[in-house]
């Protein structure tokens, strides 16, 4: 059994879950936590690469950016979670394999098979915060805070798929937030997920 503990937020974009992340962080170094903060894509290579392809409006054959997401996680794996995990440190990562399934799934591959082959290569969440939100509103937050778009990810119709394998996605430790009300609602909510579990584990006096 690893030792440490890995903690994923989910969802659309737009769904607030990186300012959500940001803010648990705090929170658990207020008391004392310091977690390890990570994210995916990474910023290493194959982390480049997908950023670099959502942002240019020219994707790739699905099998072809599902195998991207995996060689950025075998990456993630090997040089950030795992290392981190077996020195007892709590672990927050904006998306985790959670991501491909739902993403990669609205591109036509099977949600289920990406499920499978990623839990038995990857380390499974303890926690898993699924922030829900409409396609809809998901992108008017997105267009509304600006900065660079994803538009081979961004795009209503493309969302409304993912959001639909988000809804019927059934694994270990999965907690579902409402996304649609205020930051200071939902961050209370991440609060409380977040003291019951580390309760449950004994983590949040370490």
């Amino acid at each position: 059994m690893k030792p440490g503990t890995l903690i994923v937020f989910e969802g659309l974009d737009g769904c607030g879950k990186s300012t959500q992340l940001g803010r648990a962080g705090t929170y658990l170094r207020e008391r004392g936590i310091d977690p390890v903060v990570t994210r995916e894509p990474t910023d290493g290579p194959w982390g480049r690469k997908i950023r670099e392809m959502a942002r240019s409006g020219d994707g790739v054959a699905p099998e072809s950016e599902l195998e991207w997401f995996f060689e950025d996680r075998r990456d993630h794996m090997r040089e950030v979670v795992r290392p981190a995990l077996r020195a007892g440190r709590l672990v927050l990562s904006d998306r985790s394999y959670i991501s491909t399934v739902a993403y990669q799934g609205a591109r036509g591959l099977d949600p289920g098979k990406i499920l499978q082959e990623s839990e038995a290569e990857f380390v499974r969440p303890d926690l898993v915060l699924l922030f829900e939100i409409s396609a809809r509103e998901g992108l008017a937050r997105v267009a509304a805070r600006g900065g660079e778009s994803e538009p081979v990810f961004e795009n209503l119709e493309f969302l409304e798929r993912v959001s639909a394998v988000f809804k019927v996605l059934k694994v270990d430790g999965l907690e579902r937030i409402d996304a649609s009300r205020s930051e200071d609602e939902i961050a209370a909510d991440v609060i409380l997920v977040l003291k019951r579990f580390l309760g449950s584990t004994g983590s949040e006096s370490s």
